[in-house]
């Protein structure tokens, strides 16, 4: 899932994760600690004695085209140091249709943060049960799972997987937490989990995919690496929802012409959002302006007199902020966006820029708010799993899941900065190593921290050899989180399973 927004602690994602309440955290890390010490008189280490077996229960989901049965798993895969000695359990939620042949699709799916669990795509998007929120998202309060009859799993079996220190996955100690950390890390101990549900469950003749939300898409493409590299299999494609892919994209204040560029278009089609005024032609005017005239003038000699006037007065037409401010900035936005583009009194999501709420800080300068979305209704995802696992699936951890780790987010090693972070060159990789290798990445219009010009952009920047009939972006209505939003989420599913029936028939 999310990003964290960049006025506060920086948090990379569904988006993209959350931070959590200091006070849960807190019982969250006293509950491990006292778990590490304690040992249970059957011999078992305190914490992973508290994570029950595995558990299979079997399940009959009505989707578009009729009722599939299928077996739900969930449990998790261990690892071990290089002396032997367990240094962490992954858990893992499993659902495969009942009869399907060994060379169905198999796709593994995780969100980002770094920090977040599976629960954003696993109840929102693709799982075969789904937490619906309502129109004002009121439904957060109360959350209740339905049926998802837009379940990926009408075409390919799926294995969520949350990351160490994410879910109910744990490391053996807090020393060996930090050695889950980063990015490298991470990538190897995802490939060792995938490799290891792959052999334990006889599926090395099924064509893998990777699905990714956020940070979770960075992800995608190091651990699509690592399982090559490492572990000698090869992914036959990757899915991106709402993506980090070059850290220098993310918004940061810098004055990056090229930034400002890929992002003004997601700011303008959330202004035409907040105004009921959207249209795709729209936006097709919007792209060419930001990588146009936008860019050239940022990366250029400000522009003065009726040149100014013309080009401050579109770009605040464009956003909705005030041409004064846009002119004080030269054109850059920064953050002046989410405090100034809704008018007085109102604060805009960095998540969806379509969304806003009263300002709760109106006295200050800059954006103090927190987001309506990361740290409001999408919350509920969290205990949401939580009740499915043990009334559904059988799986009654005693240990609190947790949906979004900060701690997880603050110890991460970038291997340098996150600006840095850089995910093009392994996806270069791949599709130049694997012939069968795909990319499909699907990203929200009105999305401001991960914007979908950074996606087109490095898209358009892969070599054609290697991209041509490879490589797609779809769009959608909405923003980060698009799939919260039932017609999206419909769309979205049907492009997908396009992009595996493509890949059969290729």
């Amino acid at each position: 899932m999310p990003i964290r927004p960049f006025h506060r602690a920086a948090f990379v994602s569904v988006v993209l994760a959350t931070a959590l309440p200091a006070a849960g955290m807190a019982q969250d890390q006293a509950q491990d600690t006292a778990a590490q010490q304690q040992t249970r008189s059957d011999g078992r280490a305190g914490l992973f004695g508290m994570i029950p077996p595995d558990a299979t229960t079997e399940h009959v989901l009505t989707t578009q085209t009729g009722k599939l049965a299928y077996k739900a798993t969930a449990g998790t895969l261990d690892l071990f140091d290089g002396t032997g000695t367990p240094s962490a359990k992954i858990f893992y939620t499993a659902y495969v249709a009942d009869d399907a042949a060994k060379d169905r699709p198999l796709t593994f799916v995780f969100n980002g943060g770094p920090g977040a669990a599976s629960a954003y795509l696993h109840l929102g998007l693709v799982g075969p049960r789904i937490l619906q929120f309502d129109k004002d998202a009121d439904a957060g309060t109360r959350p209740e799972l339905s049926d998802n009859p837009d379940s990926w799993l009408a075409f390919t079996d799926l294995v969520f997987i949350d990351p160490v220190g994410t879910g109910w996955s744990r490391a053996a100690d807090e020393s060996k937490a930090k050695g889950f950390y980063g990015v490298d890390s991470d990538a190897e101990s995802l490939a060792k989990a995938i490799a290891l549900y792959t052999q334990k469950n006889n599926r090395l003749a099924a064509p893998k995919y990777l699905l990714g939300e956020s940070y979770g898409g960075f992800r995608a493409a190091k651990v699509a690496a690592a399982l090559k590299e490492s572990q000698g299999i090869l992914t036959s494609g990757a899915i991106m929802i709402s993506p980090l892919i070059d850290g220098r994209f993310l918004p940061d204040h810098d004055l990056d012409p090229v930034q400002a560029a890929v992002q003004l278009p997601s700011l303008a089609a959330a202004k035409m959002e907040r105004e009921g005024t959207f249209s795709a032609e729209k936006m097709a005017d919007v792209e060419q302006f930001a990588m146009g005239d936008y860019l050239v003038s940022l990366a250029g000699p400000a522009p003065s007199g009726e040149e100014a006037d013309r080009l401050y007065g579109h770009i605040a037409d464009l956003t909705g902020l005030p041409e004064q401010t846009v002119a004080d900035g030269r054109g850059f936005i920064g953050d002046a966006y989410t405090k100034q583009s809704a008018g007085p009194g109102k604060v805009v999501s960095l998540y969806d820029g379509g969304r806003t709420v009263a300002d709760a800080y109106p006295e200050f300068s800059g954006n103090h708010n927190d987001d309506v979305i990361l740290d409001g209704y999408t919350r509920a995802y969290g205990p949401a799993f939580a009740a499915y696992a043990r009334n559904a699936l059988n799986f009654d951890c005693q240990i609190t899941y947790s949906l979004l780790n900060t701690d997880v987010n603050r110890k991460w090693d970038w291997d340098g900065s996150r600006e840095d972070a850089d995910a093009s060159g392994d996806l270069r990789d791949l599709l130049s190593t694997i012939p069968a290798f795909r990319l499909a990445i699907f990203q929200g219009y009105s999305d401001i921290l991960t914007p979908y010009g950074a996606s087109r952009y490095v898209l358009d920047h892969l070599p054609p050899t290697l991209s041509e009939g490879r490589t797609e972006l779809k769009l959608y209505r909405g923003g980060h989180m698009f799939y919260t939003d039932p017609d999206q989420r419909r769309s979205a599913s049907a492009d997908a399973e396009a992009f595996y029936a493509a890949q059969t028939t290729n």
